[in-house]
């Protein structure tokens, strides 16, 4: 069973930064972030293999977000710059069950975190 937990949430202006980090108990493999906004469905933000060898990124933050973790800490980050708005979400961290999983797609992940709030104003 692997417990995820996020921090770093926030309110920020529009052009500002924020980096969140999500603490994982247990094993974890890929890490990924999603995001929800108020009557949209998760979708994915960025997502970093085991070894932080390979990423990849949604379109929309590509260029203004950087995934990375710390294995010793068991920890993965995710650094936002630029931030515009329509980036204002609920903020998830992801882990899928097995190994193999890099994935986009959010029903390949089992374990969830409650979710961080990220609000930026205009």
């Amino acid at each position: 069973q692997v417990q995820l937990v996020e921090s770093g949430g926030g309110l920020v202006q529009a052009g500002g930064s924020l980096r969140l980090a999500c603490a994982a108990s247990g094993q974890t493999f890929t890490m990924a972030w999603f995001r929800q906004a108020p009557g949209r469905e998760r979708e994915f933000v960025a997502a970093i293999a085991w070894n932080g060898g390979n990423t990849n990124y949604a379109d929309s933050v590509k260029g203004r977000a950087t995934i990375s973790r710390d294995n010793a800490k068991n920890t993965v980050y995710l650094q936002m710059n630029s931030l515009k708005p329509e980036d204002t979400a609920v903020y998830y961290c992801a882990a899928p069950q097995i190994w193999t999983v890099f994935s986009r797609n959010r029903n390949d992940y089992v374990y969830w975190g409650q979710g961080t709030q990220v609000t930026v104003s205009s």
